[in-house]
């Protein structure tokens, strides 16, 4: 606790640069001259005053943390003034509306900061949390001064959080309630009756921390837990909560409650002292310290309000203000966040740290890899580790034999991990700080060593190998091991596709690459099928290329080719042939073919399974490289891999399996129609034989192969009772959680400019499309199925907004309402433009089809986007044959399967360059390509 004041009354400050009490103190003696007797216009005017001088206050703060962007001190500059201003409302209150000559032994006060404010730190829109303490019960005095202080506050537009109590009280409630118990850890005394104050740090330490450090440790790391599961476990989100993320400010905060609590330490630095962190981590603890806080006090300004998300349009101004910049390959906002992401890994390690220290204190439950391995394992005394020398097991925990176990054999350093993946042991916090210690011993010779890659191989393809990856990549043994990983760590893409940064990618592809290979997860049932067909020694190449897909991001040149680069140069290091180090490098160059293929392609056309298969070459390659895109995507984000996709990368694998084997299919195409027919067959049987194969006729065979089986029940439940109530058009909407969408499926007589109406629609309503799955039927209906972002939270919300947007669509196709006037309306109440930017690109080529001209489009995706595409691609006199829509965060990449009106491809290059200037034009600024001359 901090040692409180020896005088009664703490009086404002002198003459200080940051806040002048002396002058505002002067101003409001003349303000009490002035309005004598009139109490109330003298709070007005005092509130009024303070308002104007704490917006000063605050505006300087922020021009100076511009200039040094030295955080900490930015939010102790602010704490001070919040102090200045209760002391000098405590004091006019005291002596100009409450005076009172002879004071009776229960009109005593003492104001006390409690929680984040008591830490003597604030953030600008941060909440002031009060604390009045009183002797006893409450007096009329006492009841009077609060309302003073707390009524000219929020006059003044702060958020403050309050409570009046006796000691009593204060004790009997830290007692019951541990959030109470951790604000009273954290008070500092601002002004008032010092000794009251006194009495109370006395009695909470004395009747509430003594003996319970034990119940407080396991309450505080348990709600981090929970914190942690709500705003999203890894610390590697694109866009964190700076203060309540995982390695935030919170987890320091939690780790000095723990300290205070525990440790009785008063200052972070005594944690040194108490043994707990040496010098290098308690500068590592405040240099974090320095950085988030700075982060968060220009997250703040820049809001002008409460936000502790650092959204992708706050991170771009926060880099510039920081004063970062960019360099070849990495924009100057990736660069700042890769900054952040090493600080927020480095907040984990030092929790780490002290988790650890308390358990060697506290017995607690054995950690390991696997809980149920733990169970079965002998008792917890010291031993070797079996055939290890240089290890000993620790309380189910991996520690050096000795301290120079390192420097004695540097493959250790990767040993160590291996050891502890066989051996089913988690880590012992002295073992990982001696790693972190020892990593200058990483250089070109151990590098080279032949055994110590042999153990790296084995960790990447044995069990847990995601768990023991980011323990190597946590301590920072694999970045210095495999140097071209060390350069993507804490690195962010700026997009809204990738949840991660790429290193928390690349290890969480390897998790699903053995999430795959173990099987039973329906949602992987082909890659796992091919998992186990796939040639045994091809088994390192896949877990080789699921961790380098993506290891050459940030650089200049294209990542896929710059990757294969990299594994070309490391392959033959751990051990790896000519032939298998160059699948290696051919699976990592064509890692996003199959992904892009499957969905912007129309796979039932036949050119586009030749031009797939010369690429893949060979069915073995193409089972490797099914599996490396599954994992891919799943390790995107929640969400991101879906049963559409999956069906699409089945359908593309099966389509291309007999170009590939010269007509030999292990399941051919008839077959697996036939197949899936049947299987809907058997899984649906609410129909009569007859209406059922009535039915499966109405469908075309792509659609057999393309849809997932539950869709495909949803779709014929809909088409009866769709055509039962003699409706000709008919909407059905449904949620996906998992990817945050509301489906439309839109059953209407299918028209050539049907898709552009439907768009238009979902524009209108401000619905921004983010894919969509488009199907004729035999006798002429079109079936479609448009995903548009969420706008409510509420189902229902979101059934009526989904119900307008069909009630739209029929009125334009009976003619009652004309779109681009409805359209053209929505557009003018132009939204917030998005931090992002994507260069347009159109591409034309008739190599995709043989009777089709593609046109590729790739920009900012924005409402509206799809209907103005279509509705130029309609003026410029060509067919849509098929299109394909596809949404990667914020890029939209739409392609479309068209001819002219004669129903004949686009040869001619003037034309093909009308039509590109055309749309390039509309994607770059947002206006109806125009028409080109005839």
């Amino acid at each position: 606790m901090d040692t409180p004041l020896d005088t009664t009354i703490a009086p404002p400050s002198e003459t200080d640069a940051r806040f002048d009490s002396a002058r505002i103190m002067a101003a409001i003696d003349r303000l009490a001259v002035q309005f004598s007797g009139r109490d109330d216009q003298f709070r007005t005017a005092m509130a009024q005053l303070l308002k104007a001088e704490l917006s000063a206050a605050r505006q300087a703060a922020q021009e100076q943390l511009l200039k040094d962007r030295h955080g900490r001190r930015c939010a102790e500059r602010l704490c001070f003034i919040q102090d200045e201003i209760i002391r000098i409302l405590y004091d006019a209150a005291t002596r100009y509306l409450y005076n009172s000559s002879i004071h009776s032994s229960a009109e005593r006060m003492a104001v006390v900061a409690t929680g984040g404010y008591g830490r003597g730190l604030m953030a600008p829109e941060s909440d002031t949390d009060l604390l009045f303490v009183l002797p006893y019960k409450q007096t009329a005095w006492g009841e009077q001064v609060a309302e003073a202080i707390l009524y000219c506050l929020w006059d003044m537009g702060l958020k403050v959080g309050h409570a009046t109590r006796s000691v009593d009280e204060c004790i009997r409630q830290a007692r019951a309630d541990m959030t109470i118990r951790t604000a009273l850890l954290e008070t500092r005394f601002l002004t008032g009756d010092a000794e009251l104050y006194r009495e109370l740090v006395e009695r909470f330490d004395k009747e509430v921390v003594e003996g319970t450090a034990a119940e407080f440790v396991q309450a505080k790391l348990a709600e981090r837990e929970e914190r942690h599961r709500r705003s999203g476990q890894s610390r590697y989100l694109v866009e964190p909560n700076v203060k309540d993320g995982k390695g935030g400010l919170r987890d320091l905060h939690t780790l000095f409650w723990i300290a205070k609590y525990v440790y009785r330490a008063r200052q972070a630095a005594e944690l040194v002292n108490k043994g707990v962190f040496d010098a290098q981590e308690y500068r590592s603890f405040r240099r974090c310290e320095d950085i988030l806080w700075s982060v968060r006090c220009h997250i703040h300004f820049v809001a002008g309000r409460a936000e502790e998300r650092l959204s992708f349009d706050m991170q771009r101004e926060i880099a510039v203000r920081l004063g970062y910049t960019s360099h070849p390959g990495m924009q100057d906002v990736e660069r700042f966040m890769k900054h952040y992401f090493l600080v927020a890994k480095q907040v984990g390690a030092l929790t780490a740290i002290l988790c650890a220290k308390l358990e060697d204190q506290e017995t607690k439950q054995a950690p390991a890899l696997s809980r149920m391995m733990a169970r079965l394992r002998p008792g917890n005394k010291r031993r070797r580790v079996p055939g290890a020398e240089d290890f000993v097991v620790d309380n189910n925990r991996i520690n050096l034999a000795g301290p120079d176990v390192f420097r004695r054999d540097p493959v250790n350093l990767i040993r160590i991990f291996r050891l502890a993946q066989k051996n089913n042991l988690a880590f012992h916090p002295d073992a990982m700080r001696a790693v972190t210690h020892s990593l200058r011993l990483i250089n070109t010779p151990l590098r080279e060593n032949p055994e110590a890659n042999r153990l790296f191989l084995e960790i990447l393809t044995s069990d847990n190998a995601e768990i023991v990856l980011r323990h190597m990549n946590e301590t920072g043994v694999l970045g210095r091991f495999i140097r071209a990983f060390g350069k993507i760590v804490a690195m962010m893409q700026f997009n809204m596709y990738h949840h991660y940064t790429v290193d928390e990618h690349l290890l969480r592809c390897v998790g699903f690459l053995q999430e795959i290979e173990r099987g039973g997860n329906e949602e992987f049932a082909v890659a796992t099928d091919l998992m186990r067909k796939i040639r045994p020694d091809h088994r390192a190449v896949l877990y080789v290329s699921v961790l380098l897909h993506d290891i050459a991001k940030g650089q200049p040149e294209d990542h896929s080719i710059a990757g294969a680069k990299v594994a070309r140069r490391l392959c033959p290091r751990l051990g790896f042939s000519a032939a298998d180090t160059e699948l290696v490098a051919w699976l990592i160059e064509k890692h996003l073919t199959m992904s892009t293929v499957a969905q912007s392609r129309d796979l039932s056309d036949r050119k586009t399974i030749e031009k797939f298969a010369a690429v893949v070459e060979s069915v073995e390659q193409m089972k490797l490289l099914t599996i490396l895109t599954t994992a891919d995507i799943r390790g995107v984000g929640p969400g991101v891999w879906n049963g559409w996709k999956a069906q699409l990368i089945r359908t593309l694998y099966y389509e291309t399996e007999p170009v590939l084997t010269g007509g030999f299919s292990e399941v051919n195409r008839a077959e697996r129609i036939r197949a899936a027919q049947a299987e809907f067959r058997a899984a649906f049987t609410e129909w009569p034989e007859a209406e059922l194969n009535s039915y499966i006729s109405r469908h075309y065979p792509a659609y057999w192969l393309k849809v997932e089986l539950a869709r495909k029940i949803r779709h014929a439940r809909f088409l009866r009772a769709s055509e039962q109530a003699g409706h000709k058009l008919a909407i059905n909407v449904g949620f996906d959680e998992a990817r945050g969408v509301t489906e439309l499926t839109i059953l209407a007589v299918d028209h050539p400019w049907l898709l552009s109406i439907i768009a238009g629609a979902c524009a209108s309503a401000g619905a921004n499309i983010v894919d969509a799955q488009i199907y004729t039927t035999t006798d002429g209906r079109a079936l479609d199925t448009i995903a548009i972002t969420r706008e409510y939270d509420r189902d229902e919300d979101e059934g009526r907004r989904a119900t307008r947007i069909g009630d739209m669509i029929e009125d334009v196709l009976v003619g009652k309402l004309r779109l681009p006037e409805v359209v053209a309306k929505r557009a003018s109440g132009k939204g917030k433009l998005k931090p992002f930017t994507v260069e347009p690109e159109v591409a034309i080529n008739n190599q995709w089809s043989d009777r089709y001209t593609v046109i590729e489009v790739s920009g900012l995706d924005r409402p509206g986007l799809l209907y103005q595409l279509t509705t130029a691609i309609s003026k410029l006199n060509l067919n849509i044959a098929s299109a394909h829509v596809a949404t990667f965060g914020e890029r939209a990449r739409d392609v479309f399967y068209v001819t002219d009106l004669l129903g004949a491809q686009i040869t001619a290059p003037t034309r093909q360059a009308a039509i590109k200037r055309a749309l390039i034009h509309l994607l770059a600024n947002g206006s109806s390509a125009q028409k080109p001359a005839a």
